[in-house]
């Protein structure tokens, strides 16, 4: 467990809660800790679901400005990488993955929040890719997550002007999935969380892998992804038991162990 980072782990679903206050800005060592907790959420059979969370106040207000601005060129090539690495080791959770955002996502912290599969937010938050606004760019996936996530033309005017986008809009334009009351933020994320809890863990590890690694192909090899991964499920205890519990009891009813 690190000083900013943890993960908590009850009935199935494990939470990735960022706290240095006041805006769980990411630093050097976040973005160590956050490397540290997706692994250990991936490798560890009691977490089926996973949420991001910053807290009640605020998801992330973005990289370490202040940190950032004293690095020379060499310095910023290594923590680019770094945070580059740690973010994708998050968006590669082998398990559904939602963020529950409160307050603002912005630059670093919207680039996080776009490494899980769903976005639950409060009616009152803010998200954005500002960087522009520094004489930069977003740097971890701000740029390529959020272009394949609301398509190219979109993410350009969001990262053009660095503007702020409400809760409204980013749900209009796909950049979120849900929005609730702010003090029901998390309870939302959960809701969706839990219901995999007791799911077939590796067909949804297919699922996400035959999603993400389809997007990086084209159709044809795509499919050749999908087909290969679909048949792999035979050899799993719970294709079998899904299935003679659809022909014994009908749709639904299965109970899953993970393997």
């Amino acid at each position: 467990m690190g000083e900013f980072v943890r993960l908590e782990v009850e009935a199935g679903v494990g939470t990735i809660r960022l706290e240095r206050p006041p805006v769980n800005a990411l630093n050097d060592q976040v973005q160590r800790e956050l490397a540290a907790v997706a692994r250990e959420a991936s490798e560890r059979d009691d977490v089926r679901a996973v949420i991001l969370y910053g807290g009640e106040k605020t998801f992330a207000g973005g990289a370490d400005i202040k940190e950032m601005a004293a690095r020379s060129y060499v310095e910023m090539s290594s923590f680019g990488a770094d945070l580059s690495n740690s973010l994708t080791a998050l968006a590669e959770i082998p398990k559904p993955t939602v963020a529950a955002i409160t307050g603002y996502a912005l630059g670093g912290g919207l680039e996080l929040a776009l490494t899980a599969d769903r976005r639950v937010v409060g009616d009152n938050v803010k998200v954005g890719q500002p960087e522009i606004q520094l004489g930069i760019i977003p740097g971890a996936g701000g740029t390529q997550r959020l272009a394949r996530l609301i398509g190219p033309s979109k993410a350009k005017d969001l990262v053009y002007t660095g503007r702020f986008v409400k809760a409204d809009e980013a749900l209009a334009i796909g950049l979120v999935d849900e929005v609730v009351a702010p003090d029901d933020v998390y309870a939302a994320a959960h809701k969706w969380a839990a219901q995999f809890a007791g799911g077939p863990a590796v067909a949804l590890k297919a699922a996400k892998a035959a999603i993400d690694g389809g997007l990086d192909m084209d159709l044809r090899n795509g499919l050749k992804l999908e087909t290969n991964l679909f048949v792999a499920l035979w050899a799993t205890e719970d294709q079998r038991n899904g299935m003679q519990s659809f022909i014994e009891n009908g749709p639904g009813k299965a109970t899953f162990e993970g393997r």
